[in-house]
């Protein structure tokens, strides 16, 4: 079971209708079983071994043919069509069929030599070396070389680059801290010994650095030009994107389809696929674009599984997720311009206040009858597709109603006019704005139930402006820290690096609750250190850390997810694994029309 194309980026998710994070840059893919589809149980989580997790057609490919993707979503996608600079999952299904990693990886999300490029690590496991495989070109013809991976490096190291992707791993190379502060024009552990060779320096050595180093390259010939705090709004980005995967663009219809044609050039040889058309799908009609042979290949929103898993002329594929929902509490904010995090909210410092809530809530109940049980309750951060790290003994926050109102009582929120609802512990009106997202059946239904379930505890809790906003609009308002957004209901594509800390540390900008925790901080850097690559260590470290986040409860962890895809019958050697399709450069098609 090979990932050929690795999936170390964090995404933010949508919440009702996902099911894929992302490939390519946001998991990894497999495959394996082709055991029948079962139906579930109504109200009881559905066994993951149920689900096939690559198409059973072993029928005679046509040669060519073009495959009908289907996006789904109820908002166009946002077209930031580059690893460096992307953050939704939406974008991510455009990229992942014309860019990827240079480093393909094992079952286990670990690097391993199948990518387009081989890798070694010193003996002292500070230096990794990279040397690119023959015949690794761009869509225009040059040579992916060392120095587009070195351009990736200081496009994101840049004092002038503000996208998510300076973290705290890539803090941990030799001279970055330095470049990024403006200090040197290079970054000091990044060494270009020849045209296809490139190493990376760490301070120390780090763990991570086989499931989480930085794999994916920029042109430079074609973008080093534009400056970097120009490069996310232009052409080459947004109309013109350039990639070295499978597949390149011949079109895109911004936000709302692209079409690809085949790569000749491919360094794995020509895709079986002449093309790929993907366009957008309203998440309400999914099913019966399914039936109607429109798309052969989409997420299946999980609203829409009982009726899809009637139809004859479609597979359903299903893996655990990387991924979780969860409630996320503005604990404080980021300036943009510093990028220094301040807890500075007052309103939810107290985490009786925050436990009160999370013990408010069925999850279990949200999963079996919103979901097919389709999801389950979330216990923690780390997603079960973590099997080593997931700390199976947290057992979450199940809903205790009579826990939740002593919480809250000795708070000090107690309901002084005798209205039902509970004013603060200064005698004030105490309201919660809530942003949800909207997208799917699902949707309206899971936010007022939250509501609803606050309410039961004395909570005023509404909607922010009244409604459910659409995806881009929404994290807008989260990653801005809008006043007027208190809590908000969110998922996380976690990446395939088991190191939270890109989501979580005090700094990272896609810490969007803006939690900081000096102890949080500390264990996070436990995690990739020296130390951590004694496994046992490392996993003490993250249950800890695990332990400290559920006594915290900067956010309330929801669900965990399944992740479904929904494949035509004519769709031959299509596979995923922890939510993500494999190798787009394997799959063909056995007929010339899908079935209907």
């Amino acid at each position: 079971m090979k990932l050929k194309s690795v999936s170390k980026v964090l995404s933010a998710l949508v919440i009702s209708t996902l099911f894929l994070a992302a490939c390519s840059g946001d998991g990894g893919s497999s495959t394996k079983t082709t055991t029948k589809t079962k139906e579930p149980a109504k109200s009881q989580q559905v066994d993951e071994m149920s689900f096939p997790k690559k198409t059973s057609n072993d029928g005679k490919e046509v040669e060519g043919g073009t495959l009908n993707y289907g996006l789904i979503s109820d908002t166009p996608f946002e077209g930031i069509l580059n690893y460096v600079f992307y953050e939704g999952q939406p974008d991510f299904e455009v990229l992942q069929f014309f860019d990827e990693a240079l480093l393909g990886a094992d079952e286990n999300f670990v690097y391993d030599q199948t990518g387009a490029a081989n890798y070694e690590l010193s003996e002292d496991k500070k230096t990794i070396t990279l040397k690119i495989k023959d015949h690794v070109n761009w869509h225009d013809g040059q040579p992916v070389t060392a120095e587009d991976l070195e351009y990736a490096y200081l496009v994101i190291g840049h004092p002038k680059y503000k996208g998510p992707r300076y973290d705290s791993q890539m803090q941990m190379i030799v001279g970055m801290e330095e470049y990024h502060a403006g200090k040197a024009d290079k970054i000091a552990g990044i060494k270009v010994s020849d045209e296809k060779t490139i190493s990376i320096t760490f301070k120390e050595a780090n763990p991570s650095v086989l499931t989480g180093l930085w794999p994916y390259p920029l042109h430079k010939k074609y973008l080093g030009s534009i400056p970097v705090d120009k490069l996310v709004e232009s052409d080459q980005i947004r109309k013109n994107p350039i990639g070295f995967g499978p597949f390149k663009i011949k079109k895109i219809v911004p936000g709302e389809a692209v079409e690809f044609v085949a790569n000749e050039d491919y360094w794995q040889g020509k895709p079986k696929l002449d093309g790929v058309s993907l366009k957008i799908v309203n998440p309400q009609v999914a099913t019966a674009s399914l039936k109607n042979g429109d798309i052969d290949f989409s997420e299946l929103p999980v609203d829409q599984y009982m009726q899809a898993k009637e139809l004859k002329n479609i597979e359903i594929l299903g893996t655990i997720d990387l991924a979780y929902s969860y409630i996320g509490f503005k604990l404080g904010h980021r300036n943009p311009d510093t990028g220094v995090t301040k807890m500075d909210n007052p309103k939810f410092q107290d985490k009786r206040l925050r436990q009160a809530m999370a013990y408010a809530l069925d999850n279990k109940q949200v999963g079996e009858k919103l979901y097919n049980g389709l999801r389950f309750p979330a216990t923690t951060v780390v997603p079960p597709s973590f099997p080593k790290y997931h700390d199976k003994s947290i057992k979450g926050y199940s809903k205790d109603v009579e826990k939740a109102k002593k919480l809250l009582d000795e708070a000090g929120y107690k309901d002084i006019n005798n209205d039902g609802l509970r004013e603060d512990p200064k005698g004030n009106e105490f309201k919660i704005n809530f942003a949800s997202m909207s997208g799917g059946d699902i949707a309206e239904p899971l936010a007022k139930f939250y509501i609803q379930s606050w309410k039961e505890i004395g909570l005023d809790v509404q909607l922010v402006d009244g409604r459910l906003h659409e995806f881009n609009s929404f994290y807008e308002m989260i990653e801005k820290d809008d006043p007027k957004v208190d809590i908000y209901l969110a998922a996380w594509g976690t990446g395939s690096d088991p190191d939270p800390s890109g989501i979580w540390h005090s700094q990272a900008m896609f810490n969007y609750i803006r939690w900081v925790n000096e102890k949080s901080d500390e264990l996070l850097a436990k995690g990739i250190s020296p130390e951590a690559f004694e496994e046992d260590y490392r996993v003490q470290v993250y249950n800890e850390w695990q332990a400290l986040v559920h006594e915290e409860v900067p956010v309330i962890p929801t669900l965990f997810r399944y992740n479904l895809g929904a494949a035509n019958k004519r769709v031959k050697g299509l596979s995923m694994n922890g939510g993500i399709v494999d190798s787009w450069h394997d799959v063909s098609v056995t007929a010339e029309q899908p079935e209907k």
